[in-house]
């Protein structure tokens, strides 16, 4: 069984990035970080114990839910993401919660202030991903076995009824899986630390059925052989040699502006939400010139006055001037170095979806269908980084497919 040690980091998990984007978001720093986690990565599912690199398995919940201890007056409370905003968001009383929720929302989150106190919290937060309450638990036959399931979101988590864990998912009033903590003296100043154990240091409520998002590989089959090794790390030298080749100024370009490297990212995800790969990177470089022109002209557009159309000028010009001096075949070098990672990166996906003990599906408007489970969160021991190792492409398709059927 893979060991996984808590460590703290000055992130709050309420956003976190695609591996392959570190190096849109730093440049060459965000480079090195990759391969910092893919050489690591690959030390991890060789069976090395020394590896820096952790993980915890991303479940497909809806919505994100904390709970925890107020420091300020010593209140229990529960909260979604808000709890981070200014002035915290967060639910101390059913009144609280009626006069911001509604529907199946405010009653889910009333089950959880009810039962989640009674798991003997006693100061910080925890964070975690809501997956269902009593009644969103069906029992469906899938392939001629039974199961208990339900679905928060895209997956449909599926358990067979006559095993323990079905039994105790059943007897249950609400499920959750806890993936974060954090400490501080005060709720906008925490800190948060990603690691196993949260679960232990909760007492045992039977209307609650929880667990930590550890990635576990009970079964060994999520081990590399040798020659998966050797490919691994082939394609991860590859993306090496790339990079060598690409100037560190190209590299460092978007990083640099926000509102550029917001706009690649856009530009880049219609193609994950189209569940295309990037194919001709030379024709997509290209494409993102057009896009930002394309994209700063409709704004223009929107002015009504010479002075602010004169503005939105001004801004193209801060925004694209840094990135007109890059080459086109540079900037294609760059996609060319994000899909090798991505390659290198689906492969430790899949490896690690071996390892998953409960079935995972989509539910579609011709049945019931087998999924991976959405995907990973690699974790810098000694830095503190997490990024996420999602197969993007194939749960795009699952998520913005009109055939498939969402949850909640």
């Amino acid at each position: 069984m893979l060991k996984l040690q808590t460590f703290i980091t000055e992130q709050k998990n309420v956003h976190m990035e695609h591996l392959e984007d570190l190096v849109l978001n730093k440049g060459v720093v965000g480079a090195r970080e990759i391969f910092n986690f893919l050489t690591s990565l690959g030390d991890m599912l060789g069976g090395s114990t020394k590896n820096k690199v952790a993980a915890t398995v991303k479940w497909d919940g809806a919505p994100a839910i904390f709970m925890g201890v107020d420091p300020e007056d010593g209140k229990f409370f529960i909260a979604k993401k808000g709890l981070f905003n200014v002035k915290p968001k967060l639910y101390k009383t059913n009144a609280d919660i009626d006069a911001d929720l509604s529907g199946s929302l405010n009653q889910k989150f009333k089950i959880a202030l009810a039962e989640f106190s009674k798991l003997g919290l006693r100061s910080g937060v925890v964070q975690g991903d809501l997956m269902f309450t009593s009644g969103d638990i069906s029992t469906e036959t899938i392939d001629g076995q039974k199961y208990y399931t339900f679905q928060p979101n895209t997956i449909v988590y599926a358990v067979p009824v006559n095993t323990p864990l079905g039994k105790q998912i059943k007897r249950s009033k609400i499920g959750v899986v806890w993936h974060t903590t954090y400490s501080g003296n005060k709720i906008q100043n925490m800190r948060a630390s990603f690691g196993k154990g949260i679960v232990r240091r909760m007492k045992k409520n039977a209307a609650v059925w929880m667990d930590d998002a550890t990635y576990r590989d009970v079964s060994g089959q999520a081990t590399m052989t040798a020659d998966e090794t050797k490919e691994y790390r082939a394609i991860v030298s590859s993306a090496g040699s790339l990079l060598r080749t690409i100037p560190s100024n190209a590299l460092n370009t978007i990083s640099q502006d926000e509102d550029l490297l917001m706009m690649v990212k856009t530009y880049n995800n219609t193609k994950v939400r189209a569940g295309e790969e990037i194919g001709n990177t030379t024709a997509h470089a290209r494409g993102l010139i057009t896009f930002l022109n394309d994209k700063f002209k409709a704004e223009e557009d929107k002015r009504k006055t010479e002075k602010g159309k004169a503005a939105i000028r001004e801004k193209k010009k801060a925004v694209m001037g840094p990135l007109l001096d890059v080459s086109v075949s540079d900037l294609a070098k760059i996609f060319d170095f994000m899909n090798i990672i991505v390659q290198a990166k689906n492969m430790v996906v899949a490896k690690m979806n071996r390892a998953a003990t409960i079935g995972t599906f989509l539910r579609t408007k011709t049945g019931i269908k087998v999924t991976s489970p959405e995907g990973y969160v690699a974790i810098d021991r000694l830095k503190g980084g997490a990024v996420k190792l999602v197969d993007r492409l194939e749960f795009s398709r699952a998520n913005f497919s009109d055939d498939v059927l969402k949850g909640w």
